[in-house]
């Protein structure tokens, strides 16, 4: 049986998403809808002193009301320094912060002369399953040809890269048609966010919706001990 999941790009993505790349044998990164704003692909949260605070890459959106996240352009590269140095007045004293400053700041520099949020994006998904020792195959939705219709283009994707099995992220059950699935000799199952263990983490009260460059410069090599998926596949 081979599992496949479908989802768009997010930048430096919680825990969870890389739980979902993690539970399946190909990852496709589906860029080739409409970029959102106000949403997870160009920004993301820390935890700070002050609290939340998101952290989010300016892009081109004036006038471009239907570009998709794979056309998403950024305004200039000042928001490399920013995002850094946040990063390093938030997690300057979290036990693994100094373990892999190095290896966030070469990720950091690679994108300086990238200006497609996209790939800026994959730059970050690549590094961070490097560092958690994650094989999936990742793939991109605009290498395939795409079918009209939103649970007919997924069933299509599935079927390009030869899946029988679909794992879904969980808001997806507001639009996916389940019995098309079902047509297609394709077995649809959905993603459990519930039930992530606490870890340690700096500055108030727990939160599980922040980036996992949260978990990774607090606990390190044992991060993903923390994850779902690595203790579903023992």
């Amino acid at each position: 049986m081979k599992k496949v999941a479908i989802l768009q790009s997010n930048y430096i993505p919680w825990k969870g998403y890389f739980d979902l790349i993690n539970s399946v044998d190909e990852f496709i990164i589906y860029d080739s809808m409409q970029f959102t704003r106000r949403d997870w692909r160009n920004r993301n949260k820390i935890k700070t002193k002050e609290g939340l605070q998101w952290l989010s890459i300016p892009v081109n959106v004036k006038g471009n009301y239907f570009q998709t996240i794979n056309e998403t352009t950024v305004c200039d590269n000042k928001w490399i320094k920013n995002h850094i140095n946040a990063i390093h007045h938030s997690y300057r004293k979290a036990k693994c912060f100094e373990g892999y400053l190095d290896w966030l700041q070469d990720i950091y520099s690679s994108c300086i002369n990238e200006n497609r949020l996209s790939k800026i994006n994959r730059v970050f998904i690549r590094a961070i399953c490097d560092v958690l020792k994650i094989n999936t195959k990742i793939s991109f939705s605009e290498d395939f040809v795409l079918l009209d219709g939103k649970t007919e283009r997924l069933i299509g994707l599935c079927k390009d890269v030869e899946a029988d099995y679909y794992l879904s992220g969980p808001a997806a059950k507001d639009y996916i048609v389940d019995s098309l699935f079902q047509e297609a000799g394709i077995e649809l199952s959905y993603i459990d966010y519930s039930g992530y263990p606490i870890y340690t983490q700096l500055h108030g009260g727990f939160e599980h919706g922040v980036s996992i460059i949260d978990l990774i410069l607090n606990e390190g090599e044992n991060a993903r001990s923390f994850m779902k998926s690595f203790r579903d596949n023992k």
